[in-house]
């Protein structure tokens, strides 16, 4: 039988870089990749990129960490000493994707540059960072789902090495990490087989398909999940938000193709390019 793989990928001195950081690194450089590469097609600058990533990645840490603590005030307000212990665990994709968003609306701000078409353009990556990053919870044993069986594993046709990787404390667990990063993928491939289709999307689009999305994604893989946030008793709050967002993002799509009436995506920022500031 194959055994539980260790968290920790390789020993530095007396360091232990984990798999979770080796693939959330990972993540990091493939998302901003995909988005240079497809933002020199709409007219987007390489070092645009390079430098929304450095205060989108860390501030999005730290919203994500402060999501967390928010709704898990109670324990916090009695360690306070435990708000900045990242590395003990407790991040919410949910806060970062938020601060992220505000980074990126601010950034476009100093830079000039339509918000709507860069978060069309880095929308992709971002999805296939989510895909990859999920691996980190798989090699982490965590972020699953209720008790299982063996037989059901194996029902689902999953290689030993998940089967064997669920089985905690001699229990098996629902892999909701295999679940998210599978659907996700699916939206991937949907994406990127429809954004370049001539007056398909408009600015913002991709972004808006990518939301609505990964919020069903999300709502129907949580209600599986045993480390769920709640608001109150029964309430989960990434449930509640995924139908928040859910709700906006059609609101949003449908006052923008009638009132607002954007640009194409394919149209690009419509800057010169390549461009220079002063």
């Amino acid at each position: 039988m194959i055994g539980t793989i260790s968290p920790i990928a390789f020993n530095l001195g007396g360091l232990s870089v984990k798999w979770y950081g080796v693939i959330m690194a990972a993540a990091i450089i493939l998302a901003v990749s995909m988005a240079m590469i497809e933002g020199k097609k709409r007219q987007i600058e390489s070092d645009d990129f390079l430098d929304l990533l450095l205060w989108a990645v860390p501030l999005g840490y730290v919203g994500a960490r402060l999501y967390y603590v928010i709704f898990e005030w109670g324990y916090y307000a009695k360690h306070p000493d435990q708000i900045i212990a990242i590395w003990n665990g407790g991040i919410a994709i949910y806060g970062g994707l938020l601060a992220g968003l505000l980074v990126l609306l601010v950034f476009c701000y100093k830079r000039m540059l339509p918000p709507f078409l860069m978060l069309d353009v880095i929308t992709p990556g971002v999805m296939a960072a989510q895909i990859l990053g999920r691996w980190g919870n798989f090699f982490n044993q965590e972020a699953h789902g209720g008790p299982t069986t063996f037989h059901f594993l194996q029902s689902l046709h999953l290689p030993s090495f998940i089967i064997e990787q669920m089985k905690i404390g001699g229990v098996y667990y629902q892999p909701t990490f295999l679940y998210e990063s599978f659907f996700n993928l699916i939206g991937l491939i949907l994406i990127l087989a429809l954004r370049h289709r001539k007056h398909l999307f408009k600015q913002g689009e991709v972004f808006m398909l990518y939301l609505g999305w990964y919020s069903v994604v999300r709502f129907f893989v949580e209600g599986l999940r045993t480390d769920s946030l709640y608001l109150t008793a029964g309430i989960r709050v990434s449930q509640l938000l995924s139908l928040i967002l859910l709700i906006v993002i059609v609101a949003l799509f449908i006052y923008r193709r009638k009132v607002v009436k954007p640009k194409w995506y394919l149209d690009g920022s419509g800057l010169k390019f390549p461009y220079s500031r002063d």
